[in-house]
């Protein structure tokens, strides 16, 4: 296809290193994959600076693999290199967030989720052209074990520190002895966290994907709160239950076929005084502020997973995606009968509102 424009060279030149940057990234995600399955980010902080044969030795892998791995991550700056002595070593800030799944700088679960999330480019190609959804369900198996990884640092960081307080009220009732739903719960990673919290309340987990409740009892199990959680499979617009004192949707509602059902099912199920916890990715109210990384991250996983599973459990009138605005989002629960909506705080990722009758 000719131009018809005039090309300017600077911009071309300059496109072109963002393409390369970009490709190099791609390429690279599965190799930080890689690195974190294998435990090569862990050898190289526990030991320091190493040289391909004594990484690998001390990893079970084999050292011609681990020599180019080696190269892409220093290329990319994910690791130092020492000429004199032919020695990798991985930096205390790049440590935390490879290593460290406790940290909210972690991020080895980010590329696990998105590079799960890709497998599905032909299926999302497809859709493209004939309009149809993916379930949640549908996808790679890597795409729910790197979800939980991705978004627990994050909640377990925010969550009982900023999130709650800044609710009105919400923190006392937990504390008193509350009951709460947490709808689209996953792995159950979010419903953990306020259980171990507040001990004097009670818990269900809510989802519609067997295999992720299956993984949240066994979960519940390990951190000992079994005893006042549970986990049952359920969509968001039939869940059992009455009179929660508060209702949790963690990064979920904007995969929902059926939003409006949703929110209309958790006022039904709301106690009178309660309150709908909302957990939305960051998304700015015109198109253009989504225009910088974090908006490009959640646009394109609204594309290749969230709006697909919206699409297949509903229609493409009803997806939200993740960069649904605030008046999106406020408008499903106007219509499903709630007087009060409001962005209650914030993060450079997630935006967190409280919902009530």
């Amino acid at each position: 296809m000719a131009v018809s424009e005039p090309v300017d060279s600077a911009k071309l030149q300059a496109f072109m290193g963002q393409a390369l940057g970009d490709l190099g990234g791609l390429v690279s995600a599965s190799l930080v994959v890689i690195g974190d399955k294998l435990g090569l980010y862990r050898a190289l902080a526990e030991a320091g600076p190493l040289t391909s044969a004594e990484l690998a030795a001390r990893t079970g892998t084999t050292e011609r693999y681990v020599r180019e791995w080696l190269i892409n991550q220093a290329a990319g700056g994910y690791l130092g290199y020492d000429t004199a002595s032919g020695r990798y070593s991985l930096p205390p800030e790049q440590a935390l967030a490879l290593t460290d799944g406790e940290s909210p700088f972690f991020l080895a679960g980010a590329f696990q989720l998105f590079v799960a999330m890709s497998r599905a480019t032909p299926r999302i190609l497809e859709a493209f052209r004939t309009g149809a959804g993916m379930t949640w369900g549908e996808h790679d198996a890597e795409l729910f074990e790197g979800t939980e990884r991705f978004f627990r640092p994050g909640y377990a960081a925010n969550l009982v520190a900023a999130w709650l307080p800044a609710l009105d009220g919400v923190v006392g009732k937990l504390e008193a002895g509350a009951t709460v739903a947490d709808v689209g719960c996953g792995h159950g990673a979010s419903t953990i966290i306020l259980a171990e919290a507040f001990p004097r309340s009670r818990f269900v987990g809510f989802d519609s994907h067997a295999p992720s409740i299956a993984r949240a009892r066994a979960a519940a199990a390990a951190a000992g709160v079994e005893g006042y959680t549970r986990f049952e499979v359920a969509s968001a617009q039939d869940y059992p239950g009455s009179a929660y004192d508060l209702v949790a949707y963690f990064d979920c509602l904007h995969d929902m076929g059926d939003p409006l059902g949703a929110a209309r099912h958790a006022y039904e199920t709301l106690a009178p005084d309660g309150t709908v916890l909302l957990v939305e990715p960051m998304a700015g109210a015109r198109v253009e502020e989504n225009f910088n990384p974090v908006g490009r991250v959640f646009a394109g996983a609204s594309v290749l997973c969230c709006t697909p599973n919206a699409v297949a459990t509903g229609s493409t009138s009803t997806a939200l995606g993740t960069i649904a605005t605030d008046e999106a989002l406020r408008d499903v629960f106007a219509r499903a009968g709630f007087t009060r909506f409001r962005r209650a705080t914030e993060t450079p990722f997630n935006r967190i509102f409280e919902a009530r009758k």
